[in-house]
Parts: structure tokens; C-alpha cells; sequence
């Protein structure tokens, strides 16, 4: 772009060409692609039978809303549909611009009109304007003045006008997987050399992009910029990309040694051990909240569906030591010590939870199965939200056994109860959830 709000007359494989022989130029501009065949991962709507394909086949474009997460091209997408076409394009961004400069840039593209050259207008992020501002691109895209081309992160649905949806076409962008990932960082090696990493943390570098190919070309060039010399395993270089925070510690040998101690006796089932700890602690001025903290943590972390009411008594006793204080309230907090101590044991939640947040941080961008996704719009209808989903209450056993699983990722187990206490009952419902649902898809 010449300048934020107006136009860029050249077209976008020689924008694309002159950000690369700039020596400064971020390594996510020097490595855009210098026409469709070239875009990473949407191969759906930018190949042959695309729909943006098809569009350049015939040599005409219809406005569209380009919907899909960041860093999957929307911006790329646009430069390259302009050059293919022989259209002027011409960029304006949500984040920044206001009427005046939306009057600006369709006064621009009717003056292009009358000289007989169509205007491709990007407004990036279009989400963010409001509704009165997108009424006002329909007259402009009616007379064809400008043939609009919006990007979102949001949903279509929701963030934009029915009647601005009306007049342009969505298409929805796929996050990158990980063969599009890894193609986009042999690229930049290409261009950049080898970069200092081990196979290991090569891996490790593309799920942390999760999806977007900005993020995952910013932090190799973070890389590059410190010239590293012994290439880095996952663990340098999870320190070397992330800011490390500073440890707050107090006296070891007071209140965090008495705490760990308290714990320990807790989870080894030691009632008598445990209430010495906690006399310990209260005698000593310890805060009686900051003990119930810790045992609401306790009862989740090391009890959790092996005894639900754990948690729900250390909730008891915080609310009945706010009501009566001390030394009343000191009671209620020496019987939840002495539930917890005394209960069955498991740590399945607390597993659960780390396996399930390290899996979600590496596929976080997958959709759900359209089937369960609810449909509350025409839009989402068309594009087969809530199409065929069956519901359980209406199945036999109550229980339908479809898969709720994001396309492409195998079903993984999180959660395994243990055979103590409540959760014995719980491992029995899931195992028996488990053989109807082997059943169900075996039939």
C-alpha cells in the first residue's frame, strides 16, 4: 500500500516482490507469494475446483468474505486475486480507517470506474467496522464501483450486516496443518538458510503455531535474529522464545515448607500427620483463607471424582470460617483437613486437565464436526451447521455414541478414574459408554 488508507496501483506479485528485496522486510513479507499457486494450505478454494479458482478461471470476481483464523493468507489472498485479474487494487483496514477515509477510497475507485478500471477493495478485518459503516459499502458494491473483498476472524453471521452478507459470497480459510506449516518453514529456509533447531524442536516450533503461518515465520526469524550457532531441543527452545518470569519466594523454612508438608500428608491418607501441620501453620499466624485455598486446591487436585464432596466441604468450611472467624471458624477448617486426609485418593482429574491443556494448545484451532454446532442463522445452515446431528435422548440407552472429536484428530483419552471410591462408579459408566459406542459404529 502507498499509505494505510489508499491505494496500492501495483498489483500484488510486484508489492509481494518489492517487500522481498528490501533487506529489512519481516520474513513473513519476503516470503508472500507471488501468485495463487503459490498460497499455502487453502488449496480448497484457491485450486482448480475452488471457488476462487474458478472465479480467476473465468476471469471475473464476485465480492466476498474471506473468514478463517490469523495467519492463514486472507491478506495474500486479496493482493493476488487483484493481480490475476488485471484489477487495481486498493486497501483499506478496519482497525484504523473511519468514513472519511471509506469516502476516500470509494471516490478513488469510481474515479479508476470512469477510466475503465475495476477496483478490488480489501478491507482488512471488516468485522470492526460498524453496522451503519457497512451499509454504506452497498451502493458502491451494487454499481460495482468496487468489488469487495472482506477479511474476518469472526463469524460471518454475527459480526456482519444481512444485507452486506447478501451481496458478497463467504469463504471460509482453513487453519494450516502441520504439512502446510512445515512447507511454509522450508520456504523460509530456503530463503534464510537451516535454522538452528533438532528435529525434536522443529515439531515442537510448528504446534506452537498452532495453525497460523505469521506466527510460526515470526518466531523463526527470532530465531535467525540471534544467530544461534548448536541447534536447540524442545526445552531451549522453549525457553529461548518464551519470557521467563520471576520466582516469588519467602521463608523456606516457614510458610512453604509447612504448606509442602501439610500437602504431602494429606495425599499419603495421614489425618494425624496432616492436623500437626496444620496446627503448625495456624498457630504460627498463618492466614486460615490462605490454608483453605490450599485445601479447595487439594480436594481437586488429589481427590477430585474419588470423593466429590471433598471439594464441597473445604467450600463449607471457607464460607463457615467467613461466618464465624477465629477461633470459631478454626474448626471448619481442621474438618475439611481432616476429610481430605481421610478420603479415597485420585489424581485423575489433575492428569486429565494437563494432558487435555497440552492437546488443546496444539490443536486449539480445529473446529467441532459441523453436526454438533448449533445453526441459529441461514448462513450456517448452508454450510451443514447442525446437519445431522443425532440427539442422545431420542436414541436407545439415551446414548448416541457419535463422535464429537475436530476432524482430523483421533479421539484421545484424558480422563482415567481410578478403582477407589466414587470413581469406581464413574469407570463403570465410561466403560460401558465405551462397548455402546464400539457397538454403534460397528453396526
Amino acid at each position: 500500500m502507498a499509505d494505510l488508507f489508499g491505494s496500492d496501483e501495483r498489483h500484488g506479485s510486484e508489492a509481494a516482490s518489492g517487500a522481498a528485496l528490501s533487506g529489512d522486510a519481516p520474513l513473513a513479507d519476503k516470503l508472500r507469494p507471488a501468485d495463487l499457486s503459490e498460497v499455502i494450505g487453502q488449496d480448497h478454494l484457491t485450486g482448480p475446483e475452488g471457488a476462487i479458482g474458478r472465479m480467476v478461471a473465468a476471469g471475473k470476481l464476485s465480492s466476498m468474505i474471506l473468514w478463517g483464523p490469523p495467519g492463514t493468507g486472507k491478506t495474500s489472498i486479496a493482493r493476488l486475486l487483484a493481480d490475476a485479474v488485471g484489477m487495481r487494487y486498493q486497501a483499506v483496514s478496519a482497525v484504523f480507517s473511519g468514513v472519511a477515509d471509506l469516502k476516500k477510497a470509494f471516490a478513488e475507485a469510481d474515479t479508476a470506474a470512469k477510466a475503465g478500471q475495476r477496483t478490488l477493495l480489501f478491507v482488512d478485518e471488516i468485522h470492526r467496522f460498524n453496522r451503519a459503516q457497512q451499509d454504506g459499502f452497498l451502493p458502491f458494491v451494487e454499481r460495482g464501483t468496487v468489488t469487495l473483498v472482506g477479511a474476518t476472524t469472526e463469524n460471518p453471521s454475527f459480526a456482519l450486516n444481512a444485507a452486506l452478507l447478501s451481496r458478497a459470497q463467504v469463504l471460509i480459510l482453513h487453519r494450516l496443518d502441520t504439512p502446510a506449516l512445515e512447507m511454509l518453514l522450508a520456504r523460509a529456509e530456503a530463503l534464510e538458510g537451516p535454522l538452528p533447531l533438532t528435529p525434536e524442536s522443529r515439531a515442537a516450533l510448528v504446534a506452537s503455531a498452532d495453525g497460523d503461518g505469521r506466527f510460526l515465520l515470526n518466531q523463526a526469524e527470532t530465531l535467525y535474529a540471534a544467530q544461534i550457532a548448536e541447534p536447540l531441543d524442545p526445552a531451549a527452545l522453549g525457553k529461548f522464545l518464551q519470557r521467563r518470569v520471576a520466582v516469588y519466594d519467602k521463608d523456606r523454612d516457614g510458610h512453604y515448607n509447612l504448606i509442602s508438608a501439610l500437602h504431602k500428608s494429606l495425599r499419603g491418607s495421614d489425618p494425624q500427620a496432616a492436623l500437626y501441620y496444620l496446627a503448625r501453620m495456624l498457630t504460627a499466624g498463618e492466614e486460615p483463607l490462605y490454608v483453605l485455598r490450599r485445601l479447595v486446591r487439594f480436594a481437586s487436585e488429589d481427590i477430585g471424582l474419588a470423593d466429590p464432596q471433598a471439594l464441597t466441604q473445604c467450600l463449607a468450611a471457607k464460607d463457615a470460617y467467613d461466618f464465624l472467624g477465629s477461633p470459631e471458624g478454626e474448626l471448619a477448617v481442621v474438618q475439611a483437613c481432616l476429610y481430605c486426609a481421610t478420603a479415597p485418593k485420585s489424581n485423575a482429574a489433575y492428569v486429565a486437565q494437563k494432558a487435555a491443556w497440552k492437546s488443546a494448545k496444539e490443536t486449539g484451532s480445529l473446529a467441532p464436526p459441523a453436526n454438533i454446532l448449533n445453526a441459529p442463522t441461514k448462513l450456517m445452515k448452508e454450510i451443514g451447521y447442525g446437519e445431522g446431528y443425532a440427539y442422545d435422548h431420542d436414541t436407545p440407552d439415551g446414548f448416541s455414541g457419535d463422535n464429537y472429536w475436530p476432524e482430523g484428530m483421533k479421539p484421545a483419552t484424558f480422563y482415567q478414574p481410578v478403582e477407589r471410591g466414587f470413581e469406581r462408579d464413574v469407570l463403570k459408566r465410561m466403560e460401558w459408554w465405551d462397548r455402546k459406542r464400539a457397538e454403534r459404529r460397528g453396526a
